[in-house]
Order: C-alpha cells, then structure tokens, then sequence
C-alpha cells in the first residue's frame, strides 16, 4: 500500500487528523498493487496501536468492492467519508465512530503509530458469529468472525504527533 500524502513510517498531515485537533478527518488518498485474481471482497482497517488501551483503538473499517471502484487499486483522498463514501466503499462502525477519524492523540503522549491495512478476502463478508451484519457489528467482533478466507494483505504505517 501507498498514499500520495504520507511516506510508510513517515508523518500524516494534519488536514487527514481530527477535526477536535485542527483537522479535517479527511481520509487520504490510498493505493495498493492488484490483489489476486479470485478476490471478491476487500477489507480495510485503520488503527492507532500506540493508544493507551488493551488493544488498538479502531479508527477506520470499510468493506471495498474491487469491480465498483472508479479507479482500479485504489481510494481517493475522502473515499472513506461516512456520509459521501466514495463508489463501492461500505463504511462500517469503528471504535469512536463510523468512516474515517483521523489521528487525534493524547497531546505530549507521543507520536502515534496508524496502521492501514488492507485484506483481500475469497467471498463477501456477511454476517458475524452472531448473526449481525457487518454494519451493526462492533470492530473486534467483525474481525474475529470474518469467514472468508484472505487472500492477500498490504500495509501502510504514518506517524502523527501532537
């Protein structure tokens, strides 16, 4: 994975951070090499792993169909918008919210860690364990029951530091 606004391990700007810190929660613009010929279905996940919690803090999940997507490979700066999703994105609940929340870290807490990461899956995600659509579903439990099969995954890392 790439962006054209951040480097891997290199700093996010601020205009892709929280609105609460000066930004504008707008997600950056995301690109990835082309996934194997048999996936149906791709999932991203945007985390902050350095938050002072048990587990990440889930900024971003959104379900992506590869066939709907009005560039091939890749999400434009905002695509991953709740209100506006861009063509064949599905923005699903995140830990704070739904679509994307960009970094706002605790000021002086250091710099900040936000994984994307992308999975290619062999079949549409449906229902979890318990029989809740992906869109009402919690993060975790839609990780932890996704069936189908991934395929592939990509990663991206930027830094943000307040």
């Amino acid at each position: 994975m790439t962006s054209e606004h951040f480097t891997d391990s290199g700093a996010i700007p601020l205009e892709h951070a929280g609105k609460r810190i000066g930004g504008s929660d707008l997600s950056p613009h995301l690109s990835w090499s082309p996934p194997p010929p048999d996936t149906a279905q791709l999932l991203l996940v945007v985390e902050d792993t350095d938050v002072p919690m048990p587990k990440p803090a889930v900024h971003c999940v959104a379900l992506i169909d590869p066939a709907q997507l009005d560039t091939p490979h890749q999400l434009p700066a905002g695509a991953l918008s709740a209100r506006q999703p861009a063509a064949g994105v599905q923005v699903l609940r995140s830990t704070i919210g739904r679509g994307y929340l960009g970094p706002a870290p605790i000021k002086g807490h250091g710099p900040h860690h936000y994984t994307f990461q992308l999975f290619a899956l062999d079949a549409d995600v449906r229902d979890t364990a318990a029989g809740i659509t992906p869109e009402r579903a919690r993060p975790r439990s839609l990780f932890s029951s996704v069936r189908p099969a991934v395929l592939a995954r990509g990663r991206l890392t930027g830094t943000f530091e307040r």
